[in-house]
């Protein structure tokens, strides 16, 4: 890497760290980033920009030693390195342009790493693993998710965009139905990120394309291997949705994950995967399954130092099973019973929002911005400011052309 390239771009901030050796090696590089600051989530290599790490949801671009502006041949030299000893990744780089694989540090940290073609360059991801498994008072999850240890069947799914803390969640959960049920767990992940270890549980964990090539073969086989709980790492297919609801209904436990904002949007996606002929049949099969569907936003914290959780739960109820089987509609949607359904475990953002926004966790802004409606957020909180003080109450005529104006604001 060439010493004198190490002026940083305009605008992007850079902190000097000491690289732990002389001669600058990948392992070197991502340890020295990682001393950066604790909350560090995710390392990023790209040509034409220094390393950077991503910081309560920010990028800061990082000089370690010597390094600066990073060339084609740098990323590719880094991805090199990543992929000594996974020949599978190397030929899903090469053949399909983007692999996903795992990679640790000993004695360091390890790592979800997707490294992909961009420009006809490398260019690498690399999401930071904790080091242990963290607890529910760690991620201060709803006490009511620990009742899902004690479900014997049905369909738990996590969702939420990239880095939103799905894998944390489920990690938390698998890890206390592995400490309170003496059951056989598989999972199928795509990468392997938390080790489970072996506790009240047995464990067997397998990874997409080393141990299976795919979810929906992997999660077909799982049913011959007598699990109690099987957890997917993600419903890509539909394929991998009909299995899963085949698991769930033949007295498994599965948990699973979906790229979807919320409660009502995991429904639509789920159902979407397969032709409306059979929507009616999928919507009472899948009313009949769930269990729990847990959605996650992360956001800044008021005071800068890191982020927080807000979580929506949508749990199974003779009303909520009711609205998914015969769909939505006005004064009848998910939204309603989850604001309803308090005394039942359920709750939904915004609701979690404005208690976040009152506590002073997050500001009356950033609760705006993450909001699913944002006039209906706003009315409530509308007595305070945007540093979250109390001010005098909006005018009855605002209100109104707020509520005739809402409309969802969708992260």
């Amino acid at each position: 890497m060439d010493p004198n390239s190490a002026n940083l771009p305009p605008g992007v901030p850079a902190v000097s760290v000491p690289c732990p050796q002389p001669a600058i090696s990948t392992d070197a590089i991502l340890t020295a980033m990682l001393q950066f600051a604790p909350q560090v989530s995710d390392l990023i290599f790209s040509p034409g920009r220094p390393p950077q790490v991503e910081l309560n949801g920010e990028l800061v671009g990082v000089r370690v030693g010597d390094v600066g502006i990073l060339t084609a041949a740098d990323t590719q030299r880094i991805a090199t390195d990543i992929l000594t000893n996974n020949q599978k990744g190397c030929n899903l780089l090469r053949d399909e342009g983007s692999c996903d694989v795992s990679y640790s540090v000993p004695g360091v940290s390890r790592f979800r790493v997707n490294a992909f073609m961009q420009r006809g360059t490398v260019a690498i991801v690399m999401r930071v693993i904790a080091g242990s498994i963290p607890g529910f008072e760690k991620l201060r999850l709803p006490p009511q998710l620990k009742e899902i240890a004690h479900l014997k069947n049905g369909i738990v799914l996590v969702t939420g965009p990239t880095g939103s803390g799905k894998s944390s969640t489920l990690a938390s959960v698998l890890d206390l139905i592995n400490e309170t049920c003496a059951y056989h767990i598989v999972t199928i992940e795509d990468p392997i990120e938390f080790i489970h270890k072996h506790k009240k549980s047995t464990v067997h964990q397998r990874e997409l394309h080393s141990d299976t090539p795919s979810f929906s073969l992997a999660l077909r086989a799982a049913l011959r291997q007598a699990p109690k709980v099987i957890l997917v790492g993600e419903m890509r297919d539909r394929e991998t949705i009909e299995i899963a609801m085949e698991a769930s209904e033949t007295g498994h436990l599965v948990l699973s994950t979906l790229h979807t904002i919320d409660a009502s949007k995991t429904v639509e996606r789920i159902i979407g995967a397969f032709p409306p002929a059979e929507e009616q049949l999928v919507r009472t099969r899948l009313a009949n399954t769930f269990r729990f569907i847990v959605s996650q936003r992360l956001m800044p914290k008021k005071d800068g130092s890191g982020r927080v959780a807000a979580i929506e739960i949508l749990r199974s109820s003779q009303r909520t099973r009711e609205y998914l089987e015969k769909g939505e509609r006005e004064g009848r949607s998910l939204l309603d019973a989850m604001r309803d359904g308090s005394l039942d475990g359920m709750q939904c953002f915004d609701d979690e929002l404005e208690k976040l926004v009152r506590a002073g966790s997050i500001s009356r802004d950033t609760a705006l911005g993450y909001a699913t409606n944002q006039g209906n957020l706003m009315l409530a909180m509308s007595e305070m400011s945007a540093d979250g003080a109390a001010e005098a109450s909006m005018p009855e005529s605002t209100k109104d052309d707020l509520l005739e104006s809402s409309t969802p604001y969708v992260v």
